[in-house]
């Protein structure tokens, strides 16, 4: 039997049916890697604002860069940085390339982090 050293918990067991049931479903460490790469992606707040702006609606570099008063040149950076993540795509139209969220999932994370923050502060807010 091995100890526990959790800060939280005087238990000296360990569950082990419980643990080896969770180890067989525990997903491969690539993909793991992947999932935490894609919260990256959306942990840099100019990157966070442009997804916002996509999410109203589909737009070219010059309305984002209006829209979050940036260089068209930054904005490109962070745009390239998305797409490398597929989390934005690009239509062209004639001269202009206008980007979009790459599909629904992005939107539904998006949105669903965005309910969990308002949630929170909500909470936060009205304990005051």
């Amino acid at each position: 039997m091995t100890k526990c050293k959790c800060t939280n918990c005087d238990c000296n067991i360990i569950h082990k049916k419980d643990v080896e049931s969770v180890k067989q479903k525990m997903l491969d460490d690539e993909i793991l890697l992947l999932t935490a790469d894609f919260y990256k992606a959306l942990s840099d707040s100019t990157r966070i604002k442009i997804i916002n702006a996509l999410d109203e609606a589909e737009l070219c570099v010059c309305d984002i860069s209006a829209l979050l008063n940036m260089t068209k040149s930054a904005v490109s950076h962070q745009l390239q940085n998305l797409k490398e993540m597929d989390l934005i795509k690009s239509r062209r139209q004639g001269k202009e390339v206008f980007y979009s969220l790459a599909d629904e999932h992005v939107r539904q994370v998006f949105e669903i982090s965005l309910e969990h923050v308002l949630e929170e502060l909500n909470e936060k807010t009205s304990e005051n």
